[in-house]
């Protein structure tokens, strides 16, 4: 009897200290508008705060609540959809948001060949088989994207397959996101997306190429080049904040990097930062990451 008092009196004592910490939190689902079916891997971010989360696979989110400016933007950014902003201010219910997104409507460009154009393959990006020394690794909603360059200004048809190099250490076969970009941004970093579909894999093992096939999906190769990514993205019932390190070892793939290039071709996101441009260097080659590129050629 006494030790069941004690415990009820242990739940009462935690009850405000749970809602102390839950009161502390954003939290909620993103649902398609239309279906309200959920949407995964959707990246949630503070505008004035800098910070951000990622959705789960089942669209629900957490992050902390903004402690610069008690109001604050909270901006969704869905793969397919309108960007979104909802306004976070004081007195507003943040907990167990549901939040709708309008789905965009995608007008696919045919490409018309004729009988007398021939089709080859054209490899763009890294050519090595040697990954250099280094290792990219993620947190989940951050991105790396190496633009893999029409450096010969041949004449480009549809994207058919991206390959990543995956390390042989961290966690190889822990599913991640592939993303195709325009480079349409600021200083022609990573804008507008290519590929729109949810193109979620897991390579068999590490310490070598891994490719997605993309031939279905009619992908129509900018003529300068275009940027592919690899988007680190969160499985499961696990939820994170901003502030990764103090509660999560970072898990998923090691990307590794390449030396061949003298030119920084490779770009970081970071939810709540945006992209910025990697610029390390070694012996006057830059540090790249090892991804490229099969498109279809017209010849001619």
């Amino acid at each position: 009897m006494l030790k069941r008092v004690l415990s009820l009196l242990f739940f009462a004592l935690l009850l405000p200290a749970l809602g102390f910490a839950q009161e502390n939190k954003i939290s909620g689902r993103i649902v398609d508008e239309k279906s309200k079916e959920p949407i995964p891997f959707a990246s949630i971010g503070l505008r004035e705060e800098q910070t951000g989360a990622l959705t789960n696979e089942y669209g629900y989110f957490q992050l902390a609540m903004p402690e610069k400016n008690p109001q604050d933007s909270l901006i969704i950014n869905a793969l397919g959809y309108f960007r979104k902003a909802v306004l976070i201010k004081p007195g507003i219910k943040v907990q167990d948001m549901i939040i709708e997104v309008p789905k965009r409507a995608i007008a696919l460009k045919e490409v018309k060949v004729t009988s007398s154009v021939k089709i080859k393959n054209l490899d763009l990006g890294s050519k090595s088989t040697t990954p250099g020394e280094g290792m990219i690794q993620g947190m989940p909603g951050s991105q790396y994207a190496f633009f893999v360059k029409n450096d010969k200004g041949k004449n480009l048809g549809n994207v058919r397959s991206v390959s990543f190099y995956i390390g042989e250490n961290g966690f190889p076969r822990e599913p991640f996101r592939v993303r195709l970009y325009k480079a349409d941004g600021n200083y022609n970093s990573p804008n507008t997306d290519l590929l729109t579909d949810n193109i979620v894999v897991s390579a068999p093992k590490g310490g070598e190429w891994y490719t997605i096939d993309l031939t279905q999906y009619n992908i129509e190769a900018p003529k300068e080049g275009f940027f592919v990514a690899m988007e680190w993205i969160v499985s499961g019932d696990k939820f994170y904040t901003t502030n990764f390190m103090d509660n999560y070892t970072p898990y998923g793939q090691i990307l590794r990097p390449t030396f061949e290039f003298k030119e920084s071709r490779t770009w970081n996101y970071t939810i709540g930062r945006g992209w910025s441009l990697i610029t390390l260097a070694n012996n006057g080659q830059r540090y790249n990451a090892m991804i490229r590129a099969e498109v279809d050629m017209f010849k001619d």
